[in-house]
């Protein structure tokens, strides 16, 4: 069946996006009049384009121009790093007896104050730079612009991130800035070996894209598979992370996400030094990790900052919550329809007792209430965020103790489905809790059908979808389905750190061992005061 719908909506080849209707080919004129003209074309009726003209050199005799865009660069910048050196702390010099000024070649060496100057004779290069909040310089009688960097809009402040909360552990999180985002992990891993690789994806947005990976750590094949992935996107705007993942993950089928988007900071450098590879989309708060596997997806950051016992009991904590958010509503519909002798008597008795008066079946119910918990918590995400806690809280508590009353369902399925709603919340990803939760359907309607059977064999194909899945060219049960049982330290328990001497083997990374040092069981001695 899955292959079935894989055909039928088999992914066509991308067709050749009409991209622009003004055509960006040229190169630039020395004639300064000519090129403002030329840009003035292709930013007609831009009203936030600014052309600056001014006059610098011997006797101001030298004309040059400004492109910028109001409200995407400091201006401070231009006055300081670009204005004032050139019109008022230029160099001359004199040759035969008359000065001459020296060319663009002194304007960029020794004129321009900027940190980041860049030279290009494409006009195609120099819209695209004003238009992502650099400043163009273009000086008369030469076909050569400068790229002077000067970004400055506004961002959001460096805050704790708000879907991945820890009790212990870094309060940062990445923000909608790229370059921010690039230093909040340069300041964590400082290693010459952390590569950035900048792309623009987007016909029409050219959104920055960065990715990041420790050179001799991860996996080349890796790379290059993620670099090909991300050069075959053919779409004309690219607004978030989100839309990124999935136009690079292996299975668009799957209800499993197969790579990891993460707030943190110390999650990505984590996720680096374990041979992964981070992707950072300008705009967006959200860096994906790959490749990435089930286990990684239930794991967090703040695993590894308590001791180990108590991780390994939260973990243990995280994958039942996970098993029973998916099998609970089906195991209940399947005991009370199909297999009511594997109930315990005195809980048949309870049951029944709860049940009389209910009009509907137990697959009814278990839709009802399922159906009101999907709404309460899709509402409480939308409203502002005291209203939403107060209506997914009140509203739960209302519309359960409501439908008792009215004989609509019976008590014991208003507790099933709360329990199956408070276990999804144990699971730290979003995406995977999401996907748990469309499931939950499927095993509940299997087993309103076939009953344990029907139980049984959904859980079948999952196992043998997950065994199958991969995440760019991992696989998605490592380590579960590979022969390295030393990375069972850290997957359903997570050992004391000392013991976690290798990396996990998702990745493939090119170096396993990171841990040296053995542990020393002894403490060292104090010297006696003797």
């Amino acid at each position: 069946m899955l292959g079935f719908l894989k055909n039928l909506f088999k992914k066509k080849q991308p067709e050749k996006i009409y991209t622009r209707p003004l055509r960006i080919n040229d190169r630039l004129s020395r004639n300064l009049e000519k090129n403002l003209e030329t840009f003035k074309n292709i930013f007609k009726d831009c009203d936030d384009v600014i052309f600056k003209r001014f006059c610098f050199g011997p006797d101001g005799k030298s004309k040059g121009l400004l492109i910028f865009i109001d409200g995407l660069v400091e201006k401070e910048r231009i006055h300081y790093g670009i204005l004032e050196p050139l019109i008022y702390e230029i160099n001359l010099k004199t040759f035969n007896n008359k000065k001459e000024f020296l060319g663009i070649d002194y304007i960029v060496d020794q004129g321009i104050t900027a940190p980041e100057v860049k030279r290009t004779k494409e006009m195609r290069e120099l819209v695209e730079a004003a238009l992502s909040g650099e400043t163009v310089l273009i000086i008369e009688g030469f076909n050569e612009g400068v790229i002077v960097g000067t970004r400055g809009w506004k961002s959001r402040n460096v805050e704790e991130p708000t879907s991945e909360s820890a009790v212990r552990g870094p309060r940062e999180g990445f923000v909608e800035n790229l370059k921010t985002n690039t230093t909040l992990i340069r300041r964590r891993l400082r290693d010459n070996e952390l590569k950035v690789k900048m792309y623009k994806v987007g016909t029409r947005t050219n959104t920055e894209v960065a990715v990041l990976y420790v050179e001799d750590l991860a996996n080349p094949e890796v790379v290059k598979e993620v670099d090909n992935r991300i050069r075959k996107i053919n779409k004309d705007a690219i607004q978030e992370s989100g839309e990124i993942e999935q136009l690079i993950e292996d299975d668009w089928l799957s209800p499993f996400p197969q790579v990891r988007y993460t707030e943190r900071p110390d999650v990505a450098v984590s996720s680096l030094m374990e041979g992964k590879i981070a992707i950072i989309v300008d705009t967006s708060p959200f860096v994906i990790l790959v490749p990435m596997s089930f286990i990684g997806l239930l794991q967090t950051s703040e695993d590894y900052f308590e001791r180990w016992y108590i991780a390994s009991f939260i973990r243990l904590l995280r994958f039942t919550g996970i098993f029973i958010s998916l099998m609970m509503p089906g195991l209940y519909v399947a005991l009370i329809a199909f297999h009511p002798g594997m109930i315990p008597t005195p809980l048949a008795l309870s049951i029944a007792a709860t049940r009389e008066g209910v009009p509907f079946t137990a697959l009814v119910e278990a839709l009802i209430m399922s159906f009101s918990i999907e709404l309460l918590r899709e509402a409480g995400l939308r409203l502002p965020a005291p209203i939403g806690q107060t209506v997914g809280m009140v509203g739960g508590i209302i519309v359960g103790e409501a439908a008792v009353r009215a004989g609509i369902v019976s008590p014991i399925m208003v507790i099933i489905v709360a329990f199956t709603a408070i276990s999804s919340f144990a699971t730290p990803n979003y995406s995977l809790a999401a996907g748990i939760r469309v499931l939950t359907f499927v095993v509940l309607g299997a087993a309103a059908f076939l009953g344990l059977y029907g139980i049984a064999l959904v859980f079948m194909a999952l196992v043998v979808h997950l065994v199958t899945l991969k995440s760019f060219g991992s696989h998605y049960l490592s380590p579960l389905v590979s022969a390295r049982l030393i990375e069972l330290l850290d997957t359903f328990i997570r050992a004391p750190l000392f013991m976690l001497k290798y990396r996990p083997g998702v990745s493939r990374p090119q170096e396993y061992k990171r841990q040296r040092n053995e542990r020393r069981d002894n403490p060292p001695r104090e010297e006696s005061e003797d």
